[in-house]
């Protein structure tokens, strides 16, 4: 055949001379991301109701405050905060200081001490001084103390549906398309990112009802989430004892201070560092004044993936779902994500009222968070 010399651009705008040349690749931008998740993983079994249970214990504490506003420096009875934890013979020290005291008697809430136990030099007592006990010094021969314990609590957290519908035509199902197969199963794909977005959203931000928990026909079931439950360990900066930080910003001080507020109540480990893109920020500033690099470096690298401190080495984790001016310290060892027995996320058909193709994708979790105050949120931060 002769050269024409015909062009492309001579076939004209829409007519079918030329097949479209169309990607087989459909772009996604919309975050659908869950890092949390990932990090936590599978649970390693699932809730067999949907009141998920489980059974929290403490020792018998060791640690008691002075509960009393006209104490003394010298004073040898002071009222406590909380008297169950002291026996006749213990010692104890108050505050940071270096005195030793021995109980010598109690009465409903008040201690009676033997002041500078071992001439250690006494201390100047104040109200809301803290009493660590050191240990109990029984007297040789004595009878058996009466007996002491702590009561198991039980918690609880409820599950929550999480669920949404495809719908695809017939005529949709049946026809060619760029990029897809089966437009039935993209749809699901689709569907399946989304309520895992919404279930990793919901673990770190979600609330249950202030009533009727266990839902209804009317009240929906939703969990507690990770901020929600934690309670004992909320901080901010300047406020308790915390440092300001950097004018009111996360600086190092401010979340060493924090986990180590954690660390002080509990046997846990800080391992889990989650935060949004301003505070990721600035956990990685930390180490941006002591970087070096040479005059062939070609990369710059500003990130900090992993905090080792005296309070725990750390996993830091970024994700969008966390409040800008929140950090959250986890001890993962102690979360789970389950699914409700049989309730995973998957794919259910719906009977087909007319031309279409219908179904759900439907699963059902919750939030075990054992001992919530193994576990720290910083507050209030400046981004």
């Amino acid at each position: 055949m002769a050269f024409t010399g015909k062009a492309t651009y001579g076939a004209g705008a829409g007519l079918p001379e030329l097949v479209e040349d169309v990607s087989d690749i459909i772009g996604i931008v919309s975050p659908h991301e869950t890092p949390l998740l990932d990090h936590l993983g599978d649970a390693k079994k699932p809730a067999s109701s949907t009141v998920h249970e489980w059974i929290e214990d403490a020792l018998v504490p060791n640690t008691g405050a002075i509960d009393d506003a006209t104490v003394t420096g010298g004073d040898t009875t002071f009222d406590v905060a909380d008297v169950t934890p002291f026996q006749i013979g213990d010692l104890i020290r108050p505050g940071s200081s270096t005195e030793v005291m021995i109980v010598t008697g109690i009465s409903v809430d008040e201690l009676t001490v033997s002041r500078g136990y071992g001439s250690t030099a006494q201390a100047t007592l104040a109200d809301a001084m803290g009493l660590t006990i050191l240990g109990n010094a029984a007297l040789e021969g004595a009878e058996a103390p009466a007996a002491r314990y702590t009561s198991r609590s039980r918690k609880q957290n409820y599950t929550q549906i999480f669920t949404s519908s495809v719908e695809v035509s017939g005529s949709m199902q049946a026809s060619a398309q760029h990029g897809i197969a089966d437009e039935v199963d993209y749809q699901k794909q689709e569907r399946m990112r989304e309520l895992l977005r919404d279930l990793e959203n919901t673990i770190i931000n979600g609330v249950a009802p202030a009533s009727g928990a266990e839902g209804s026909s009317t009240v929906r079931r939703t969990m507690d989430g990770i901020i929600h439950s934690v309670a004992s360990n909320t901080f901010a900066p300047g406020v308790g004892g915390m440092p300001l930080g950097e004018s009111g910003s996360l600086d190092e001080a401010l979340l060493n201070a924090a986990l180590r507020a954690v660390w002080d109540q509990s046997s846990g480990t800080i391992d889990t560092i989650v935060c949004g893109g301003a505070q990721k920020r600035r956990i990685n500033s930390f180490a941006s004044g002591s970087r070096a690099y040479l005059p062939e470096d070609t990369t710059y690298s500003d990130m900090v993936s992993v905090y080792e401190s005296d309070f725990g080495v750390a996993r830091v984790i970024l994700s969008r779902w966390v409040p800008a001016d929140m950090v959250l310290m986890l001890d993962s060892t102690r979360l789970g994500v389950l699914p409700l027995a049989g309730r995973s996320f998957h794919y259910k058909p719906l009977a087909a009222t007319g031309d279409s193709v219908t179904g759900q994708v439907i699963g059902e979790y919750t939030l075990e968070m054992k001992n919530e105050n193994a576990h720290g949120v910083l507050s209030g931060l400046g981004i």
